[in-house]
């Protein structure tokens, strides 16, 4: 998983997978949910982030590490 934030455009992007989105669907004002071909949601966008979400501040909590070999 991967965040990206965009100061331009106040937006915040949360990658749940490396998969290329091929639809998407706004679920309320400024919150898009991306899917891929069969349907399982790939990504979240979330604009006017820093109204949302305090971007400022990030806390993982029981997150499983596994190193990429």
């Amino acid at each position: 998983m991967k965040l990206n934030y965009d100061p331009e455009t106040d937006s915040l992007y949360i990658h749940l997978r490396d998969i290329p989105s091929v639809d998407s669907r706004e679920i309320s004002d400024g919150l898009i949910l991306d899917f891929d071909a069969d349907g399982v949601a790939v990504g979240i966008d979330i604009q006017h982030a820093g109204k949302m979400a305090d971007i400022h501040f990030l806390t993982t909590m029981n997150i499983p590490y596994h190193q990429k070999k």
